[in-house]
This record gives C-alpha cells, structure tokens and sequence, in this order.
C-alpha cells in the first residue's frame, strides 16, 4: 500500500534564502529549538547536514505515532532544492511500513517570494494498512509555517540594519 501526502505554503522571502533553512541542518535546530511541544530533541547522529546525514528525531510525549526514529538525507539537490530524508530505523518501520520519505522542495515564485512543498511519501504493509492514520501532513505545514515566521523576521531584521 503506497500513500502520499502534500502542503504547500508561500514563503516570503527569495528561493536561495528558503532553502539556505531546508537544504542541511538549519530547519532540525529550528524545530528543536522552537517547537518543544512536537520535537524534544532533533540529535545529529552522522554527517554535517549533506548527503547521507543521520539525524535521531524524539518527539515529544504524548503525540499520536513513533516515540522518535532516526532519518537519512538520501538525496540532495542544490540547483532543483529537493531534500529527501528516509526513516532508517525505528518509529514507522515497526509500525509496519517499509518506506517513510519527508521531502522539502523550495521553489522560485518571484524576485522575494518562493513556495516551500513538504511531501510525505509512505509504503505500508497490507496487514498493517490500519496504520495509515498515523501519517499526518499537519507536522509538516507547522514546520512549514514555523519557517515563514523565522525568515520574514530574519528579512525584516536584515533590513533594518
């Protein structure tokens, strides 16, 4: 069983400074740092936020789904910014999924405006399709929103110097 789900939000601010957040470490310690009721701590595992960086995601108690999971950047693509990260071990593969893919992609909308798509694409076996309702874009456009608000701040704090 193979599932996908999408969120697309405008983010004020050109393309090249969305994804200076999205394309390594940035949006983890972001996360980590702005929204403890999801994520208790975003740990670096392997790797300086290039290809094939492991991070340990734990979230925090008490959220439906995994407990925390760590996830690998298995693609990075500067000149389209896309990043992959696939679950490589914990959380939804015990769940009965065998694949569990989060993808960012910053596009150009304007000279200072740009489109952040968060993807989650999942595959799940039969017998655990009732798990299905775990999956659930909303983290993502939180995430999304959280990014909106940190670069127009950063924008506006750039500007006034």
């Amino acid at each position: 069983m193979f599932g996908k789900l999408e969120h697309e939000l405008e983010l004020h601010v050109p393309a090249i400074e969305a994804w200076d957040l999205f394309g390594g470490l940035g949006i983890g310690k972001l996360v980590e740092q702005e929204l403890p009721q999801m994520f208790q701590k975003v740990e670096l595992i392997e790797g300086d936020g290039g290809l094939g960086t492991v991070l340990k995601l734990t979230f925090s108690p008490g959220l439906p789904g995994p407990a925390c999971y760590k996830e690998k950047f298995t693609k990075i693509d500067n000149e389209k910014r896309i990043k992959e990260a696939e679950v490589i071990e914990g959380g939804y593969l015990e769940l009965g999924f065998t694949l569990y893919r989060v993808l960012f992609e910053v596009t150009e909308k304007g000279e200072d405006s740009s489109i952040i798509k968060s993807t989650i694409e999942y595959e799940l076996k039969e017998e655990d399709a009732a798990n299905t309702s775990l999956v659930s874009i909303q983290p993502l456009a939180i995430i999304a929103e959280l990014a909106k608000n940190y670069l127009i701040k950063n924008k506006a704090a750039k500007e006034a110097k």
